[in-house]
């Protein structure tokens, strides 16, 4: 008898505290590639998520075959969508600021991360991406899927060598 209301005590506890893993992200075992902080609830150091290709990797990745004002003729790229990066995350922000490894910084209204929208990518035609070609990261929006996204205004927000974002409330 005492086990079993032992054993119903835990559960009890365990109902109330929640699920502690799923706020807790893996570490990075490779070189961190993208470190997101602010308004995120679910982070793997302190008040951040730090990804390395890996870890992007595995979250679902995404293709798109688009055009670029930056390339020459239709370019494959992989990545994962901005909409599943910040479900991940559980970011819960109004705007995201993405910094490049040079400090160039844009915001990038949430409402861009949508299905079927931008990708943080991490392969362009199959390769990884140096940073003289763009990369590690680079945001890149499906251009040829809809005028909408061939605009000044998507053209700025897509930053690459892109190393942070801060989900901004």
């Amino acid at each position: 008898m005492i086990q079993l209301l032992r054993a119903a005590s835990l559960a009890a506890f365990a109902l109330c505290a929640g699920p502690v893993s799923a706020q807790e992200l893996p570490a990075p075992t490779g070189e961190t590639l993208l470190t997101v902080t602010g308004a995120i609830a679910r982070t793997n150091d302190e008040g951040a998520a730090l990804f390395d290709r890996a870890m992007l990797e595995g979250l679902e990745p995404v293709t798109i075959e688009t055009e670029t004002i930056w390339t020459e003729g239709p370019q494959t790229f992989t990545g994962v969508s901005l909409a599943r990066l910040m479900d991940e995350l559980g970011g819960e922000g109004e705007t995201l600021m993405a910094t490049a490894i040079n400090d160039y910084a844009v915001e990038i209204p949430a409402g861009d991360a949508v299905e079927g929208g931008a990708i943080v990518a991490y392969l362009n035609n199959g390769e990884p991406m140096s940073v003289r070609g763009k990369g590690p990261l680079w945001i890149v929006y499906p251009f040829d899927a809809s005028p909408d996204y061939r605009t000044e205004a998507i053209y700025s927000r897509s930053i690459w060598q892109l190393d942070r974002i801060d989900v901004l409330p």
